[in-house]
């Protein structure tokens, strides 16, 4: 505060220094001009400021200032003075703000650019840069990871691609070709060449589902629903890959439980937990379904029976493009799923999280009852 009254001060004086030096200046050109214009200045003082008369008495011609006049004059001097003099601090002000903030300015771009802070840069000035800075560098290292990540899927689904391909290619040319081929071996070959064009559309999805991955403009249908039916509907849909893997599904909830939401996307989030829980539990297992109503939310859980998931994939496993094995797998997908899920949610005004302890894992899902 001192130092900024002091600078305050040495302005102030440097100014005045400046308009005393430029009125001296201002009369030493005004005497100039006047010489070389013939006294036409001092003739015009004279004859409007000055009077002259003649006094018979004594011979003498006097000559006195026309003070009312003279005063008028001061007076539109100072005025025009004080002018200049505003105008002056004005134009000397602006220099040095702009001069400061070329200083900051120039400040700041090394600070954003060193990876030292620079002492020159006033503290309420370097600590939120400091912060901006760090969240900047943090979500450019994200945008890296996730750019990256999703560059490995998309190789990882393009190599995947050949297999099935290769497959459908492969039965339907034998097909073609071998004409004394047996009924049974036909209806094998055809069974086959199914199941890799299925997955073959399975994969092709992931690619759609990678390249229009964008909650940012989704909206919201809401409808008034019974989340247990839409819970038993789920579970009778998923029967066949249950008993595919000889899985049991039990679903434990209440008669009814009323809830306001999108039904579609709901039924997505909730789809694809069930999906996980059956692609990753060990066969003969069971997979329970707890709905339940815990005041003004709807609380669902999956919990089934599988690897263990570490602590530190159980944190990033919400994270778009991230996929827990980091090896492909025919029945891993783009790692979207659970990332779709938990914007879902989001934007219902609810959480998910996951829980894996002794072999069991846990997937849990908390909504509001009602809109908010």
């Amino acid at each position: 505060m001192k130092s900024k009254s002091k600078s305050a001060l040495r302005s102030a004086l440097t100014l005045l220094a400046v308009l005393i030096v430029g009125a001296a200046l201002i009369v030493m050109l005004l005497s100039f001009f006047d010489n070389s214009l013939n006294d036409v200045l001092s003739n015009w003082f004279a004859k409007n400021y000055m009077t002259k008369y003649y006094d018979q008495i004594t011979s003498t011609t006097y000559i006195e200032p026309k003070w009312i006049a003279i005063k008028g004059l001061a007076l539109r001097l100072s005025l025009a003075a004080f002018a200049i003099f505003v105008i002056a601090v004005a134009l000397v002000s602006r220099l040095r703000v702009n001069a400061e903030r070329r200083s900051i300015g120039n400040a700041v771009g090394q600070f954003m650019l060193s990876d030292t802070p620079d002492g020159s840069l006033p503290s309420e000035i370097a600590v939120p840069l400091s912060n901006a800075k760090v969240e900047l560098m943090r979500s450019q290292r994200l945008l890296q990871e996730e750019t990256a990540r999703k560059n490995d899927l998309v190789m990882y689904l393009a190599h995947d691609l050949k297999t099935p391909l290769a497959s459908v290619i492969g039965y339907l040319t034998l097909l073609r070709d071998e004409q004394q081929i047996s009924p049974e071996l036909r209806e094998k070959y055809l069974s086959i060449t199914l199941d890799k064009a299925r997955r073959l559309e399975d994969l092709i999805n992931e690619f759609f589902e990678i390249t229009r991955f964008n909650l940012s403009t989704v909206t919201l249908d809401y409808t008034n629903i019974d989340l247990v039916r839409l819970l038993e509907q789920l579970r009778f849909e998923f029967m066949p890959m249950l008993k595919d893997k000889s899985l049991t599904c039990t679903l434990c909830a209440p008669e009814t439980l009323p809830i306001s939401c999108d039904a579609g996307k709901i039924q997505r989030v909730f789809d694809n937990l069930l999906r996980n829980a059956v692609l990753y539990s060990y066969p003969g297992t069971e997979i329970v379904i707890n709905a339940q109503l815990e005041g003004e939310n709807a609380s669902v859980s999956f919990l089934n029976r599988g690897n263990t998931i570490p602590e530190e994939k159980l944190r990033r496993i919400f994270e778009q493009f991230y996929r827990l094995d980091a090896a492909r797998s025919s029945s891993g997908g783009a790692g979207l799923g659970l990332a779709i899920a938990s914007n879902i949610v989001a934007l219902h005004g609810g959480n998910i999280n996951a829980r894996s302890a002794d072999e069991t894992v846990e997937f849990a899902v908390m909504l509001p009852v009602r809109k908010s």
